[in-house]
């Protein structure tokens, strides 16, 4: 009979440590955009390896109204965790705002950090955007860069204009952003034009590079135009191996998936958690480099 309560009390405390744990993920990135396939597999794999429920959501369109009500329907069910990028503070700032008041764990990735710790978040995974374009500025000053034009392909995201902005102070000079929006045609053919009046050229991720990169091959221009740009594709991988591109910046995008499913997990099992966010970039890939991440770009890197 003792041995029957004694296992009685042993399954019951290993329900209590194996409760099913719900953590709610709602990123900014649109269906189309690569760069979020390899968020999203960082979040499945750190689900498999905790063992917890996770529910991923995103606008399909990358529409912001869109997401701030993904954010309230997942508040609404009280998750253990809520994981969130913030492109817009105005748009999303009021949904998140409650998820906090409610006691619901917060952690920002990607983007919005800074405003995630104002209004209570526990940290945020991610890079300093503005360091990273500052950083990528210095190597392309050093390179003897004086002017460049930054192809913004989500103009409302302070991320986004915070790299552009650091690529600009290193240089000294005006932060020229030109808004292309995210139809590759419409890219290329804004940026093809004007090409021929700048030394550099600063693209922002993926959606924008590979219609850029087209757009520097029919220019014809005689001459290489120093060509940065943030995040990994096949095709930015491609760019780096020919010369086309000199370097891309690397955030690791899949760490910034995966991390917050750990962080929270462990917070609600345990009540632990670490101090201060979690670096997930910059790091820079070149021709003398890129072999050793090739390998991985789409998938984990």
């Amino acid at each position: 009979m003792l041995k029957k309560v004694i296992c009685g009390l042993l399954c019951a405390s290993s329900l209590i440590l194996a409760k099913d744990i719900n953590i709610a993920v709602v990123t900014h990135g649109a269906d189309t955009d690569g760069f979020w396939s390899v968020v999203k597999n960082g979040v499945n794999n750190a689900t498999k390896d905790m063992g917890v429920n996770v529910n991923y959501r995103n606008p399909a369109s990358g529409d912001l109204t869109e997401m701030a009500r993904l954010i309230s329907a997942a508040v609404a069910k009280r998750p253990d965790g809520l994981v969130v990028t913030i492109p817009d503070s105005n748009a999303l700032g009021g949904a998140i705002k409650k998820a906090i008041k409610l006691g619901i764990p917060v952690i920002t990735i990607n983007s919005g950090g800074s405003y995630g710790k104002e209004i209570g978040a526990l940290m945020h995974i991610g890079q300093s955007e503005y360091d990273a374009g500052l950083q990528a500025g210095k190597k392309a000053k050093k390179a003897g860069v004086k002017t460049f034009i930054c192809i913004n392909q989500e103009i409302t995201n302070i991320s986004l204009e915070q790299r552009c902005q650091g690529f600009a102070d290193a240089l000294g000079v005006k932060n020229n952003m030109l808004d292309v929006g995210v139809d590759p045609a419409e890219i290329e053919r804004k940026v093809k034009p004007r090409l021929k009046d700048y030394d550099a050229v600063l693209a922002l991720g993926p959606v924008a590079t590979s219609p850029t990169m087209r757009a520097v091959k029919k220019a014809r221009l005689g001459r290489h135009i120093y060509f940065v740009t943030f995040d990994l594709s096949k095709d930015i991988i491609k760019g780096i191996k020919s010369g086309v591109i000199d370097f891309a910046i690397d955030q690791q995008q899949y760490l910034q998936g995966y991390m917050p499913i750990v962080v929270l997990t462990q917070m609600a099992k345990y009540g632990v958690l670490q101090s201060g966010d979690i670096n997930s970039g910059p790091g820079y890939v070149t021709k003398a480099n890129v072999s050793n991440v090739e390998k991985y770009a789409g998938k984990y890197r």
